[in-house]
């Protein structure tokens, strides 16, 4: 059956066809048209097992390379409605394909995507119907998000949660964790944006009164003060114990280098500089005891 002739199924869907008959290459169900040769291949490969004249089966439909209608007992892993993580297997202009474990991808409109998810990515969908009958999916999640989650109990403020991005907003993202809590990153606790579908970790910093989180993927200050610093010295003892880094330095020369906010560089300086192990001379950054050597 073409494209053209495929009468009331059509592809990316899912139906029960009967087999009509037996051939070479498989077994051709009745398409329902009164046409035998509307009939639709069931290949020998696509089927879970071998299916006899009379039998009703669940297939997915979808288009062959030449565009005639086609079935598979492959049929996605998930009822419409439901959501899932899904991997990202192509990409188009208008939008990409998910794996929902069916023969073929299904279409995400470039309408429902989050962010601009990529090859191999898995990120969060729900399955459904579009306008024109066919399957698609969305990245649209947060009302079914919201009613899989639970409230948070018995957490405290410092645990550390694992979990997976779901949607970013202009204040921030939203983090689907394990335990099936919701956690609210700030824009300020974020060292750079994540990805949608990106599994992180993430540090609990509030427990509001809604049952859902606020969180940080920041380091606490008093360990982010001394990571910061590491990345000074690191990088003034491959420069000979010197850089031409210093509290005059421009936030985005010093964001570019060291990938830490201005405010966080002078912090970690200070404390260099408190311990007596660098200072500041002519726009320059040098190992107080140039003999230092802490490898």
């Amino acid at each position: 059956m073409t494209e053209k002739q495929r009468g009331k199924y059509g592809p990316s869907t899912v139906a029960t066809l009967r087999v009509a008959r037996i051939g070479e290459f498989g077994a051709f169900l009745d398409a329902g048209t009164g046409n035998t040769s509307d009939d639709i291949l069931l290949h020998h490969t696509q089927q879970t097992h071998e299916v006899q004249i009379g039998e009703d089966v669940e297939v997915f439909l979808y288009l062959d390379p030449k565009r005639r209608l086609t079935a598979s007992m492959k049929v996605p892993q998930m009822k419409e409605g439901q959501i899932a993580r899904l991997k990202v297997i192509n990409v188009s202009r208008d939008g990409a394909f998910l794996d929902v474990g069916a023969e073929r991808g299904i279409f995400l409109p470039y309408a429902g995507m989050r962010g601009r998810p990529q090859i191999g990515e898995v990120v969060w969908a729900k399955l459904y119907t579009d306008k024109s009958g066919r399957l698609a999916v969305t990245m649209e999640v947060e009302d079914e998000i919201r009613r899989a989650s639970r409230p948070a109990t018995n957490v405290r403020v410092g645990t550390m949660l694992h979990g997976s991005i779901y949607n970013i907003t202009e204040s921030g993202a939203f983090l689907f964790t394990d335990e099936r809590y919701i956690v609210f990153i700030a824009n300020k606790e974020m060292e750079e944006r994540p990805r949608v579908g990106e599994e992180m970790m993430v540090r609990v910093t509030y427990l509001r009164p809604d049952g859902r989180l606020n969180g940080s993927f920041r380091e606490r200050k008093e360990r982010a003060l001394l990571t910061d610093a590491e990345k000074i010295l690191q990088l003034m003892e491959n420069h000979k114990g010197k850089m031409p880094y210093s509290d005059k330095t421009s936030p985005e020369i010093i964001k570019s280098k060291f990938r830490i906010s201005k405010a966080a560089f002078k912090r970690a300086l200070g404390h260099l500089m408190k311990e007596g192990r660098v200072e500041e001379k002519d726009g320059w950054t040098i190992f107080k005891d140039k003999t230092e050597n802490r490898g």
